[in-house]
């Protein structure tokens, strides 16, 4: 099963897994609430997925999928480059994590290796979160929300912004931002800037 909410994405991917002889795709979703409705009754081997996506969001989405449906495997296929994001979503129940820029035989290899059983993670990836794991991650201590507000914090959206986008009211985006700062040691939202910077979640 494909979830992305791009067609055109979707589309690329379908022609891309149906070449290959041993795969076919049983559905489609365009957003995390559908793919939770959708895969009980596809039953899916594996979901190809993407996690930044509008609504419940992908590393929601994955929870209650695999929720609805243990014996499937998810490979997260993400426009993100960092570890931090590869490791909470292997922490959410993946069984791998690509990124968008891999090769197209990539792909069919990390499918395989996931619906075998195995997992699947791209080297660069698995590198950074080799040298990430010699040292407590402070970011780790943010749960899924206060996760969100810190990456729209960092990319410079007011608290205005992040709740009409996250339908959430501006008192609880600002108990939000006092518990990032707290966990973070962060003073202010240029050290938050920073802080992601560092952390490769935002480019410079």
């Amino acid at each position: 099963m494909l979830v992305d909410d791009h067609a055109v994405v979707r589309m690329g991917f379908r022609l891309l897994i149906e070449a290959a002889p041993d795969m076919r795709v049983v559905a489609e979703a365009a957003s995390g609430e559908d793919a939770v409705r959708v895969v009980e009754e596809a039953r899916p081997d594996v979901v190809v997925m993407d996690i930044s996506m509008p609504g419940i969001g992908g590393l929601e989405a994955l929870r209650r999928i695999l929720a609805k449906a243990p014996a499937a495997r998810v490979l997260v296929l993400s426009a993100h480059e960092d570890a931090m994001h590869a490791r909470r979503t292997l922490k959410a129940g993946a069984a791998g994590y690509l990124t968008k820029r891999s090769a197209a035989e990539a792909l069919i290899e990390a499918i395989r290796q996931v619906c075998q059983g195995g997992s699947f993670l791209e080297p660069q990836i698995s590198e950074q979160l080799a040298g990430q794991n010699r040292t407590p991650e402070p970011l780790d201590t943010l749960s899924e929300k206060e996760f969100k507000v810190f990456i729209a914090l960092a990319s410079g959206q007011s608290v205005q912004e992040i709740a009409t986008v996250m339908s959430l009211s501006p008192s609880t985006v600002g108990t939000h931002l006092y518990n990032i700062k707290q966990k973070l040691g962060a003073a202010n939202s240029a050290e938050l800037a920073l802080i992601a910077m560092r952390a490769g979640l935002l480019t410079p």
